[in-house]
């Protein structure tokens, strides 16, 4: 743990103890949601479901391009058909994830759905927290700075897409991992997502996001009957970077359509005005110790171990 952090930490502590003591404390700046305006220029990518063919070559460019665990080729993505017999979800070596639902206008022809963090306009993860590990980036991009997340994993409930994983790998540099966007990439001219440049049947479409909302309601002007009336993350939840059109009601596949137009920051920002550090810091605290207990114990039994076997060998 770096020299910064175990001084965020003694801070925290502190204000913990203070709150416990009943000592005034002034509201949290972290939790104001002020600072998160959306970017009116920012980029998007227009997702269309009705043309995806399920080839998964996307979630092979993403492990690829984000240096995530992946022991299969690109060829094995595309021939394994056994991950659709269930439904997943993104996690810590995931970033994103393609599923199969059933098609109520033509059996044949199943649908695929790409889902990944949807970079919202207003992304509540930022707003709930308290360390602003969490950053809406002007290109459109949720980014996340790991040197500073304490492992509160507040992001993860206050996400509405379900989307940000936890690393439980080692419980002193807790870490939050979801897509990134490709933001180092789009961050430079002419810059695209990989899981876009990847996709073989432009399932995608990367650019402005205003320029892809009016792309999307053109689609659906010109293709009567093709798409449902509405460009699903268009204002979901204040709106996303990620927007889709699908031939069939957007929850029919796995999509919430019980979010609402207002923005999470919104909502949340009266709840975590309230919240005490001292509820945050416990638990990260706690964490730690088990970590560290199981690895004395470990270490503990290893010793005995070797002493044992030393006597035998005698």
């Amino acid at each position: 743990m770096d020299a910064d952090r175990r001084a965020f930490l003694k801070v925290l502590a502190g204000a913990g103890m203070a709150t416990a003591l009943g000592v005034g404390m002034p509201a949290s700046a972290s939790a104001d949601g002020d600072a998160l305006p959306g970017y009116p220029d920012q980029f998007g990518v227009l997702v269309d479901t009705t043309v995806c063919i399920g080839c998964r070559r996307c979630e092979w460019a993403c492990k690829e391009t984000n240096k995530l665990p992946n022991e299969k080729s690109l060829r094995e993505y595309e021939k394994d058909q056994a991950v659709f017999a269930k439904l997943r979800r993104t996690h810590a070596d995931t970033f994103t994830v393609v599923n199969r639902f059933p098609n109520p206008r033509d059996a044949s022809k199943p649908i695929y759905v790409k889902k990944q963090c949807m970079h919202c306009y207003e992304p509540g993860c930022a707003s709930s927290c308290f360390v602003k590990a969490f950053t809406k980036q002007p290109v459109g991009a949720v980014t996340y700075d790991a040197s500073l997340c304490v492992g509160c994993r507040y992001c993860m409930a206050a996400c509405p897409f379900d989307m940000p994983a936890y690393q439980y790998y080692d419980a002193f540099t807790p870490q939050v991992t979801k897509c990134t966007f490709c933001f180092d990439r789009i961050s430079k001219e002419g810059g695209v997502p990989a899981c876009v440049t990847m996709c073989p049947v432009e399932t995608m479409t990367f650019g402005k996001r205003t320029d892809l909302i009016d792309l999307g309601h053109k689609k659906i002007r010109d293709n009567p009957g093709r798409y449902v009336n509405h460009v699903y993350g268009e204002r979901e939840v204040g709106g996303t970077s990620w927007l889709y059109l699908s031939s069939v009601p957007f929850n029919t596949i796995g999509f919430r359509t019980d979010l609402g137009t207002v923005p999470i920051p919104t909502l949340s920002k009266p709840f975590l005005s309230l919240v005490s550090p001292v509820f945050i810091v416990i638990p990260a605290l706690a964490m730690g110790f088990y970590s560290f207990k199981k690895r004395r114990d470990k270490l503990a039994e290893e010793e005995i171990k070797k002493a044992l076997e030393k006597k035998e060998g005698k």
